[in-house]
């Protein structure tokens, strides 16, 4: 089965002075058709980049090296006239904010319906039907007298709706959603993300979901891809992963949850922060972060499968001691 989304040795760099700084670092990746995925990691660690690099929306001057096939298909090395027939046809993004996707002036509607007339030949009638049906699937009430409404005459939780139905227009392979619920509160979290489980159920679209937050990740995800510093330290199944996980860093990441700490007692800390872009250190770039570090992690460690999961770490499965500042 071709996978939706299939990533092999991505590399990206940005040029900064006379030297290029890698941002993704020979990441290679799968998501299949119907399946999510979720991408975690810090502030840093290159998740969004990952996803421009996929949408073909990096600046000309980066250096992208490495494989990304939508569908079947190609991405690196397209022109622009293709990317952007690719771009919310095949593929399709859902970013945090959704002020800064959808134009002030133009109504909510119209916004859907031109996605459709950008890449289907239809008449503005046809494309407004369209629009008020996907306005209604993602569970906008009375959409059509919703049709003309500008974006500020909407909430937050709406206007994010009504960019997954623009997304969602001309039934893409894959979506790619970049924190999409972060700016929302709980209740409308919970209604988003219950609107992608039921997008993937009954489209079986794949998501590649992105964001910091492992408790969305434990709602929706099948998978869960754990990046730091560009590159992927571990790949598992989402239960798998909170019940095993494998790598230092993950287990760093779900012991530092409040729901891992007992009542009355301080939250786990990761020392430190992510290395700097342009200072990458050698062998594992976790090392210097991880209490489980000795001479060996000089040098890069080689990425250990255990059946479909995947860590990389010298110290897989070692027991991990108590965070630094944790209790």
């Amino acid at each position: 089965m071709t996978a939706a989304l299939a990533l092999c040795d991505l590399r990206v760099r940005f040029p900064v002075g006379d030297g290029l700084v890698s941002a993704v670092d020979g990441v290679s990746l799968r998501v299949e058709p119907g399946e999510i995925v979720g991408l975690v990691g810090e502030s840093g660690c290159g998740k969004s980049t990952l996803a421009a690099a996929v949408m073909g929306l990096l600046p000309p001057s980066t250096s992208v090296t490495g494989s990304v096939r939508v569908a079947g298909d190609e991405v690196v090395g397209l022109d622009d006239r293709r990317l952007r027939a690719m771009r919310g046809d095949r593929v399709s993004m859902v970013v945090q904010d959704p002020s800064t996707s959808l134009d002030p002036i133009w109504s909510v509607g119209d916004q859907v319906a031109e996605t459709i007339r950008a890449h289907r030949r239809v008449g503005r009638r046809q494309a407004r039907a369209l629009a008020t049906q996907l306005m209604t699937d993602v569970g906008i009430p009375a959409a059509a007298s919703r049709y003309d409404d500008p974006p500020h005459r909407l909430s937050g939780g709406m206007r994010q709706r009504i960019v997954i139905a623009a997304a969602l227009a001309n039934e893409p392979s894959l979506l790619i959603a970049d924190e999409p619920t972060t700016a929302l509160d709980v209740t409308i979290q919970a209604q988003i993300l219950g609107l992608i489980r039921r997008l993937r159920d009954d489209r079986g679209t794949a998501v590649l979901l992105i964001t910091h937050d492992l408790g969305v990740v434990a709602q929706v995800c099948d998978r869960v891809a754990v990046m730091y510093a560009g590159q992927l330290v571990e790949v598992a199944g989402a239960q798998e992963l909170f019940d095993h996980p494998r790598h230092p860093y993950t287990r760093a990441l779900l012991g530092a949850l409040p729901s891992a700490t007992a009542r009355g007692e301080r939250l786990a800390v990761i020392p430190g922060q992510v290395p700097d872009l342009a200072h990458q250190p050698r062998g594992c770039r976790f090392a210097a972060r991880c209490p489980l570090r000795t001479d060996v992690c000089e040098q890069a460690p080689v990425p250990e499968p255990v059946g479909a999961s995947m860590a990389a770490c010298w110290h897989v499965d070692q027991p991990l001691p108590l965070l630094g500042g944790a209790r």
